[in-house]
């Protein structure tokens, strides 16, 4: 919090093995997946991986982070992010680190979300009967 040094240690996260941040590109795309699932593989670790629809792969824009999000978004309250200023206090709700879509955008997206959730669920049904 105060600029100090620390040093965090965790049991590591059983959900996921692999976050794609995207680097000089974006690496949300079928392939860097089946590129990433292939190498766990490899490693006898199942498939996890969780993708960041900040970062690179939204260009560290967050109005485009609708577009990557059919695996990951990074919400706040408040849109964007904001600069930490010495003797100003911060907006309550805002990001301080990326560039976040606001709560009007988070519900859109997990509206979509839902919807396709639905369909597939139902194309799925479909394909047993």
């Amino acid at each position: 919090m105060d600029g100090g040094t620390a040093i965090v240690a965790t049991r590591g996260n059983p959900d996921c093995h692999v976050i794609l941040r995207g680097s000089t590109t974006p690496n949300f795309d079928a392939a860097s997946v089946q590129a990433a699932s292939e190498v766990l593989g490899k490693a006898h670790l199942p498939a996890r991986l969780m993708i960041d629809a900040s970062r690179a792969n939204s260009g560290k824009r967050s109005e485009n982070q609708p577009r990557v999000v059919e695996v990951m978004i990074e919400s706040h309250l408040l849109g964007g992010r904001q600069e930490r200023v010495v003797g100003q206090p911060l907006a309550y709700g805002q990001s301080i680190t990326d560039g976040c879509i606001g709560w009007d955008g988070t519900v859109q997206v997990l509206a979509r979300l839902a919807e396709a959730v639905r369909l597939r669920r139902r194309t799925q049904l479909e394909a047993a009967a």
